[in-house]
C-alpha cells in the first residue's frame, strides 16, 4: 500500500505492507531514527512520537492509520540542523539523559506538555512522563530539565520591558 504522511512538516510517501507500524515506517522507510524500538507493546514509551501534537506509541499504530495526521519526531524539534531546541538544551544542561535511549520520547512528551501548559507543576511533569520508562536517570534530572525548559520558554515568550514606543 502507498502511504503518504506529513512528518516534521514535510510530505513523505512510501510503499508499505498494511501491517507495518508507524515506528518501522519512520525508521526504515524515512530514515528517522529518533523514535526507538523498545518493548513493541506500548509499555516503555521509547517509540513515542507526536500525532497531531499528542504523544502516541508509534509501535501500536500502523503507518496506514497515520495517513492524514501531522507527525512530529524528535528530529523535527531542532530549530536548524546542528542546533538544539530549548527543551533539548535543557536536557543536556541538567544531564536529563544518560544512555539516551528514552531521551527522544521524553523530549517529545515534554514538548507536548509545554505546548498545553506553559508552567507545569512538578506533579504535572511527573504525571506526564510516567508513561515513559527510563532505566538510567531515576527521573530527577528529567523533571529538572522540563522545569528548566518551561522557565526558559516562559522568558522567551514574555513581553519585553519598555517595548513599543
Amino acid at each position: 500500500m502507498k502511504v503518504e504522511l506529513t512528518v516534521n512538516g514535510k510530505q513523505m510517501a512510501a510503499e508499505v505492507e498494511p501491517r507495518m507500524t508507524l515506528l518501522d515506517c519512520l525508521r526504515d522507510e524515512f530514515g528517522l531514527n529518533g523514535a526507538h524500538t523498545g518493548c513493541e507493546h506500548g509499555v516503555c514509551g521509547a517509540c513515542t512520537v507526536l500525532l497531531d501534537g499528542q504523544p502516541v506509541r508509534s509501535c501500536l499504530i500502523f503507518a496506514v492509520q497515520a495517513d492524514g495526521y501531522d507527525i512530529a519526531t524528535v528530529e523535527g524539534l531542532a530549530p536548524a540542523p546542528g542546533e538544539l531546541g530549548v527543551i533539548q538544551d535543557a536536557f543536556c544542561e541538567t544531564h536529563g539523559m544518560q544512555c539516551g535511549y528514552c531521551t527522544p520520547a521524553m523530549i517529545l512528551t515534554a514538548h507536548a506538555l509545554l505546548q498545553r501548559n506553559a508552567s507545569p507543576t512538578r506533579e504535572e511533569i511527573v504525571e506526564t512522563i510516567s508513561g515513559n520508562i527510563c532505566r538510567c536517570t531515576g527521573y530527577g534530572q528529567i523533571i529538572e530539565a522540563i522545569s528548566l525548559a518551561a522557565d526558559r520558554l516562559s522568558r522567551i515568550n514574555a513581553p519585553q520591558a519598555g517595548g513599543g514606543r
